[in-house]
């Protein structure tokens, strides 16, 4: 591969955000419309039910990631990254725009939820393919001495796209009566994510394919049998701090605005609008932290995140508990998110930098992919049921048992990546 100027590399990485930012939009869309459309599809279950009952589906929605990030990554290691990255946009676009139109449990009964889970298994499917995918490609593009920088506008388009979901919904919450909101009102959304597929999807088939057709018809190339032979250290440290790093991910992100709700007693509109400026600066966070590893290493930053969760998690989530004022529950968060930032910030290219071209796009995804499945998707569901049992906390610890893990795996990382050639 001839290495991007710096120029070519920004126009990459913008055509590539692009389809990232659409994507995960559609995907968070429903984390924070849920609390109005999860009484048309559970009718007969009390309000944390109806909850629980749609973070269930939530979590559906991950077990489609390990296979999404499994067919994908291949795609992208044996034809190519660009297909795969236009494949799954359209696959995403499918899943929201189902969603949209969806009759309700009213209308069809007990098909009403079952169509749900199937649009998000759609969805989950298109985004475990979109993560490996996306990061390897960002990685690839990326010029030398900046990539930690380069790739960071992987997770601030992913905010970005979360961003965008939460704000969309404080748009409608103060320009739609609440009857009409959770009536039609949550549909909009989805509406328009599945849209903005089309424009993510001509800014994507711009761009330039990385790989070379000798890569591409290696042997090895989307192997997972070679993945698992070749780079077990590699695939193990994956799934080792992507564990931790997505539960406290989804812990602080789309739980907290549930948290906000149902155990510190805030309003709904005002838990919207602390997450909307929360969701704000942590975007604003990631370029910064990734040129931060561009200085210190990405180990360094990994060793940062994992201590800091570990020290923090269930005092601030205590200190949260006990607030009712907005402004003091949005500077907890933040505080949580900057500490979460020196993972996210390098999410993507520290993945990456582990594995050579022929398997990179299915070793980042699909390891990305089962560890995200099994620990960020149950995130919603495991807080919501350790409270319907009155053992909330209980939670916070578990969160904290697995900061602790993720800071011994990356303490075991290479200081200098042994593919790509930066990082330390």
């Amino acid at each position: 591969m001839v290495a991007p100027s710096p120029r070519a590399s920004i126009g990459a990485i913008v055509a590539a955000s692009s389809g990232n930012l659409v994507e995960w939009f559609d995907f968070y869309v429903y984390a924070f419309c849920s609390v109005y459309f999860a009484p048309l599809f559970f009718p007969k279950a009390d309000p944390t039910g109806q909850l629980l009952n749609t973070a269930g589906v939530f979590a559906a929605g991950f077990l489609m990631r390990p296979i999404g990030g499994w067919l994908f990554g291949r795609m992208a290691d044996r034809h190519g990254r660009r297909g795969a990255l236009i494949t799954s946009v359209l696959t995403m676009c499918l899943g929201s725009l189902a969603i949209a139109v969806l009759p309700t449990y009213e209308t069809i009964g007990t098909w009403a939820p079952a169509l749900l889970m199937l649009a998000r298994l759609v969805q989950g499917f298109a985004l475990g393919g979109e993560y490996g995918t996306a990061a390897t490609y960002m990685s690839e593009v990326a010029v030398e001495g900046r990539r930690g920088f380069l790739s960071s506008f992987q997770y601030v388009t992913l905010i970005g796209g979360q961003l965008g979901a939460s704000l969309v919904v404080v748009v409608l919450q103060h320009t739609l009566p609440e009857a009409d909101l959770k009536a039609w009102g949550w549909r909009i959304p989805f509406l328009i994510g599945g849209l903005a597929a089309v424009v993510a999807l001509l800014a994507r088939m711009r761009l330039q394919e990385t790989t070379s057709q000798e890569q591409r018809e290696d042997k090895r190339a989307g192997s997972l049998a070679a993945l698992i032979r070749e780079h077990p250290a590699a695939f193990l440290s994956v799934l080792g701090f992507t564990a931790g790093g997505s539960l406290v991910f989804y812990t602080f992100t789309t739980y907290m605005q549930k948290f906000l709700v149902n155990s510190a007693g805030l309003d709904i509109n005002a838990a919207s609008e602390v997450m909307t400026v929360c969701l704000f600066v942590f975007m604003c966070l990631q370029p910064v932290m990734g040129a931060l590893s561009d200085r210190i290493g990405r180990r360094a930053n990994m060793l940062i995140f994992a201590a800091g969760g570990a020290i923090m998690t269930v005092p601030l989530v205590n200190a949260l508990q006990g607030t009712t004022s907005p402004v003091a529950a949005g500077l907890l968060i933040t505080a949580a998110l900057a500490v979460v930032s020196f993972y996210t910030s390098i999410s993507g290219i520290i993945k990456a930098e582990l594995f050579p071209t022929e398997v990179r796009a299915l070793g980042v995804g699909f390891a990305y992919a089962l560890a995200n499945a099994v620990f960020g998707g149950s995130a919603e569901y495991v807080a919501l049921w350790s409270k319907t049992l009155g053992h909330e906390g209980a939670f916070y610890w578990y969160v904290t048992a697995m900061m602790v893990m993720v800071f011994f795996v990356s303490w075991r990382l290479p200081r200098r990546a042994p593919y790509l050639g930066d990082g330390e």
